[in-house]
């Protein structure tokens, strides 16, 4: 039997939680070598993935139709799930950019733009979520 929607949403939800989690922790250490580096990008990849399917779902659970990132993230925005629609788009955008963060200059870039400004986009749609079934 398929889980339900609202249940879909809400299991995503705890692994998008764990994986959040461990991103906090990743991004509150002061200095990182090239490996923990390179653990942060990929714990992030995780984390980013697991919030734009969770809101797909919690989407779906409101009755909105959505099936690709992009179209999410737009539906996630007008719903107010999101606060910033374009940096959201900006995430999706340089996920090649961590897929790929080969060289250090990459790897740097990326670790930058995530402490600085993608984790509290995830932050808040994590918060928002969170509170979306009370």
């Amino acid at each position: 039997m398929k889980p339900s929607a609202d249940t879909r949403w809400k299991q995503r939800f705890q692994n998008l939680y764990k994986s959040y989690v461990s991103l906090e922790k990743a991004i509150l250490k002061s200095s990182v070598s090239e490996l923990e580096r390179a653990g942060l990008i990929k714990i992030y990849e995780l984390t980013f993935e697991l919030a734009w399917k969770t809101m797909k779902d919690y989407l779906e659970d409101q009755a909105v139709a959505v099936k690709y990132p992009r179209e999410t993230i737009k539906e996630a925005f007008k719903y107010e799930l999101i606060e910033d629609g374009e940096l959201w788009l900006e995430m999706l955008g340089n996920r090649n950019l961590m897929v790929h963060a080969y060289d250090e200059a990459r790897a740097k870039q990326a670790h930058k733009l995530i402490t600085e400004k993608y984790f509290a986009a995830l932050k808040q749609v994590l918060e928002k979520l969170k509170h979306a079934d009370e």
